[in-house]
């Protein structure tokens, strides 16, 4: 088969494409890749999320890698990605990471962390993918277990103020969603004395029927138990960690793009100076808090391999995305779901305000709110998605409203004044157009939505 690396990793299905053959094609490939760019003194790191069989498939890429000279640090446990991550930085070291993020169940996949400790640029999957069925000598390796935890919980303490937490008033939820946050962000809580409650605190191959997946969808049991409990706030992260989903003391789910504004008005109140980096499919809400607190935008095609890049060559307060992952200055160039958690706790306790409090104020702030939807446009084959992007590049005006600007850097933006946006992305696996829409206004939203793009 084809093996094809997305915007974080390579993904199959367990037992059809996902198979002990694929995996060793994989992980001599990875080999080859840190040979050739490190040779074999540089050790790799191997963790893997609670899904079916990824212990058994990381074991056994451990055993390959170790056949072919390298020294392999391989988890005692299920472990955040976030946590391997800053582990392959602390150890200059290169790491996998067994896991499909919030992906449905029956999939798993193999994520490349170089030893910058963020997800592996292009260039760099391209040739991984070019080593494939690349044959190199054996070797004598060897493989270490380790518990990644200790390191990670290290660096955590000097970025997040855990006394200032412990004044907190609201009380805490965490949905532990089966992912691998369990036995993360609970024992960090506990190791701080900071009470909270929690639900799913289990580790599950199916999810229990669900998705690893921390949207509203999937974190009912956890907003209604919010509503239930007054002044409550709720935590969820998904299948390996790396994203959040906030609930908040109303019992509402926060959009990422609020998180991060939020976080960065919070993490300039505590000096910390820079940019700010978002992806073009990112809200505008960012750009207008970044404008009223003068601080530069950065703005990257979607996937957080270009955040991160971003985030490496500047100096950056806070860089995000609309998915649900973001990370900070100082911290690694990898979204981390866990230090989300943690800096929202921080910025509600050092603020005095309720989480709903500090979002008023942001869309104060902003001067406005901002409404979003999103239509999937299927079509008939692939040869009928480049014609809609051309077309999408030579509009000047979408219902009536004037385009202002566009921008191609992924798919195509088309800004309709300071406050539209409309977004025009193909899909990198089926014939399909997302178009994203964004606007201060609910009725011109409607209005947008009408519109033929074909």
């Amino acid at each position: 088969m084809s093996i094809k690396f997305g915007t974080d990793g390579w993904r199959a299905i367990v037992g059809k494409d996902f198979t002990e053959e694929n995996v060793k094609r994989v992980s001599l490939a990875i080999g080859k890749y840190v040979i050739d760019n490190f040779g074999l003194e540089k050790p790799i790191l191997i963790g893997y999320d609670p899904r079916n069989k990824a212990d058994e498939f990381s074991l056994l890429s451990a055993e390959i890698l170790k056949n072919k000279g390298f020294n392999v640090f391989y988890s005692t446990r299920v472990v955040p990605t976030p946590v391997l991550a800053y582990n392959a930085l602390e150890k200059n070291a290169c790491a996998i990471m067994f896991t499909a993020s919030h992906n449905p169940p029956e999939y798993l996949g193999m994520k490349f962390i170089p030893d910058y400790a963020g997800p592996a640029t292009s260039d760099i999957t391209d040739e991984i993918v070019r080593n494939l069925d690349l044959d190199y000598p054996d070797g004598s390796g060897s493989i270490q277990k380790v518990d990644f935890a200790p390191k990670y919980y290290e660096h955590i303490n000097t970025l997040v103020d855990f006394e200032i937490i412990k004044n907190l008033k609201t009380n805490i939820i965490f949905d532990g969603l089966y992912s691998a946050s369990i036995g993360y962000f609970d024992e960090i809580l506990k190791a701080e004395g900071i009470k909270f409650d929690s639900l799913h605190m289990f580790h599950d191959v199916n999810f229990g029927g669900g998705m690893p997946d921390p949207k509203p969808k999937y974190l009912a049991e956890l907003i209604e138990k919010v509503k239930n409990t007054p002044n409550t706030i709720g935590f969820a992260n998904d299948g390996d960690a790396d994203r959040f989903g906030v609930i908040n003391e109303k019992g509402e789910y926060v959009s990422p793009d609020v998180i991060i504004s939020i976080l960065l008005r919070h993490l300039i109140n505590k000096g910390i100076t820079g940019a700010v980096v978002k992806t073009v499919g990112s809200s505008i809400l960012i750009d207008k808090v970044a404008s009223k607190l003068s601080i530069p935008v950065i703005e990257t095609a979607v996937g957080f391999k270009h955040v991160g890049e971003a985030m490496r060559n500047n100096k950056v307060i806070i860089g995000g995305e609309d998915s649900g992952g973001l990370s900070i200055q100082g911290h690694i160039p990898e979204k981390d779901g866990l230090i989300a958690n943690l800096l929202i706790l921080e910025a509600m306790s050092a603020s005095g305000k309720t989480l709903s409090e500090l979002q008023e104020e942001i869309y104060a702030l902003a001067g406005c709110h901002f409404y979003t939807d999103r239509i999937d446009l299927k079509l008939d084959n692939q040869e009928k998605v480049k014609p809609i992007i051309e077309k999408a590049k030579t509009l000047t005006e979408v219902g009536g409203y004037t385009v202002t600007s566009i921008n191609t850097k992924d798919g195509v933006k088309l800004m309709l004044g300071d406050n539209t946006k409309i977004l025009v992305r193909p899909s990198g696996t089926e014939p399909l157009l997302r178009i994203y829409f964004e606007t201060d206004n609910l009725d011109r939203l409607e209005e947008l939505k009408k519109f033929n793009f074909c």
